[in-house]
């Protein structure tokens, strides 16, 4: 049936917000490498199945007949797990009952958190180069996001810069640490910065922590929230996804004073109801993995980390060495293409390898026109892979 307003007067169907959108480049370099049959160094998954107590559980639960709706918010063994898990890990005094909410990955806690403290007019601080969804995240909710560098080689923020981004319009800031795609683990001092603009104005730190186990060379990971003074203006974002292997579960959850909670289920129960219910047991059982889990979690990405950056450094990249996650940004200017596209077109048409051309981290392009973010966090034998056919490639 055709539309006749649009048919009369030309006006498009689709709203303006998502016109300025292009399709995930994260998700268009997967579709690529399976075009070429490439390896896929450009989408944050692991080749590997997640922890066999975690798998167990989900299934058990399956057939002991958990499979109809959870609690919109979250099962509440789930929550109480999670609530365990930062008191022993954060320090922090979490109310399963009043602070948790269960989400559809940290994707989905992300929108529900913004769309549950954002008005038309407010104004959202991201930090650039940023993982692709904070901007649009920012717009669908009703904002403008405003950007503030960090810059290399270690990705550090100028001080002044980020001051001149608050305002009496800024609602948040989103902090991503460790940090997609650079690396980056925020110091204390560099969060007590933060803190003290967020005092000052107001303002909601909405905290990705998804690679809070997953550090190298001794870094610590500290969430903002614990800090004096933020734990009534900070939402604290995590999901199984990374620490556990399980990227395809989607099972996530935002942690917030009782006020901004209460905001965020009330998003989150009109966007997805509730994320799956036997997979929320799976993940039950995964966080009451000892410590151990988390020290050889790190550890193995570790030994990853560092062969990646010999088999890159030795291929003709310049390396940005990355303290936490499982990402390594690179400048490829060696290799003499015009610009990160052609490049990373060149790499999974030709060379095999699948990676995220760096404008898509990006405002400001230029800044990640000559820039490519490799993802290892993959078998050691995948790896080995990726090193021979890196080989083939030619420096100018």
């Amino acid at each position: 049936m055709l539309n006749t307003r649009d048919n009369n007067h030309s006006q498009p169907l689709t709203s303006l917000r998502v016109a300025g959108f292009t399709e995930s480049v994260i998700r268009e370099m997967t579709r690529l490498a399976k075009q070429h049959d490439a390896l896929n160094l450009a989408q944050g998954f692991p080749d590997w199945n997640p922890p066999e107590v975690m798998m167990e559980a989900a299934c058990k639960a399956i057939h002991d007949g958990v499979n109809q709706y959870a609690i919109t918010w979250g099962s509440p063994t789930l929550r109480g797990a999670i609530a365990e898990k930062y008191r022993w890990y954060q320090q922090m005094s979490v109310d399963a009952e009043t602070m948790v909410t269960v989400t559809c990955g940290a994707t989905e806690a992300m929108i529900s958190s913004l769309m549950a403290i954002i008005d038309p007019g407010d104004e959202v601080v991201v930090f650039e180069p940023f993982y692709e969804n904070y901007g649009p995240d920012a717009i669908l909710s009703g904002a403008t996001p405003h950007y503030v560098t960090l810059h290399e080689p270690d990705w550090h923020f100028d001080f002044d810069q980020l001051a001149a981004a608050f305002n009496n319009h800024t609602k948040a800031i989103i902090i991503n640490t460790p940090n997609n795609p650079t690396g980056k683990v925020f110091t204390r001092e560099e969060l007590m910065l933060i803190t003290g603009l967020c005092q000052k104005w107001g303002v909601v730190a909405v905290t990705d922590e998804i690679y809070e186990h997953i550090l190298y060379d001794g870094r610590e990971h500290l969430s903002i929230a614990t800090l004096p003074g933020m734990s009534e203006q900070t939402i604290t974002i995590n999901a199984a996804s990374k620490t556990y292997s399980a990227t395809g579960w989607r099972v996530g959850w935002a942690i917030a004073a009782p006020h901004l909670t209460n905001g965020i289920r009330k998003v989150h129960d009109f966007l997805t109801v509730g994320a799956a219910a036997p997979l929320q047991e799976g993940v039950t059982a995964a966080l009451a993995l000892p410590l151990e889990y988390y020290a050889g979690l790190a550890a193995s990405y570790q030994d990853k980390r560092n062969f990646m950056l010999k088999v890159l450094g030795d291929t003709g990249f310049k390396c940005f060495k990355p303290f936490g996650a499982y990402y390594i940004m690179t400048d490829f200017s060696a290799f003499g293409f015009p610009d990160d596209t052609s490049f990373s077109r060149h790499l999974v048409a030709d060379i095999g390898i699948a990676a995220v051309p760096g404008t898509s981290f990006y405002r400001d392009a230029e800044l990640g026109k000559q820039r490519i973010r490799f993802a290892y966090a993959k078998q050691l034998p995948t790896l080995e892979t990726a090193a021979t056919r890196f080989s083939r490639l030619q420096r100018t």
